[in-house]
């Protein structure tokens, strides 16, 4: 899917369900940018592309929200908060991963720690603030 841009929440959403749909139970999304990059707007449109009817919101204080979706739950973690995934903290975020398709926003927190992605999404702001660039990479 390589980088597009997008103008504007609905068209991240779109891009966001269009992945959707090539995901399957036991896939990990990463999604990484700065703040207010559009992270949880993009996890928001594949989520719905998954069927799940929950008003999906930033998991930031939570750590991670499960959702059910249309065949599969739908797991959106937010790491933001951490400086690093410790031993005791991996068992409290594990179960997130089972059985489930998986969003980690900040995903730079989990490294050698998460589970392989099967893809990795970078969403930043383009000059001027009106758009934004979402790279797409398979792993």
């Amino acid at each position: 899917m390589a980088e597009q841009q997008t103008t504007s929440p609905e068209e991240t959403e779109a891009l966001a369900a269009e992945l959707a749909r090539r995901l399957v139970e036991g896939d990990l999304v990463t999604v990484a940018g700065e703040l207010g990059s559009g992270k949880t707007t993009f996890v928001r449109g594949a989520c719905e592309a998954l069927g799940v009817r929950e008003r999906v919101t930033s998991p930031t204080y939570t750590i991670g929200h499960r959702y059910h979706g249309a065949e599969t739950e739908v797991s959106h973690l937010d790491l933001y908060r951490f400086q690093g995934v410790s031993a005791a903290e991996w068992g409290d975020l594990e179960p997130y991963f089972e059985r489930s398709i998986a969003f980690v926003e900040w995903p730079e927190a989990g490294e050698g720690v998460l589970p392989p992605a099967r893809f990795r999404v970078r969403l930043r702001h383009e000059p001027g603030g009106a758009s934004r660039m979402v790279s797409i990479d398979e792993c």
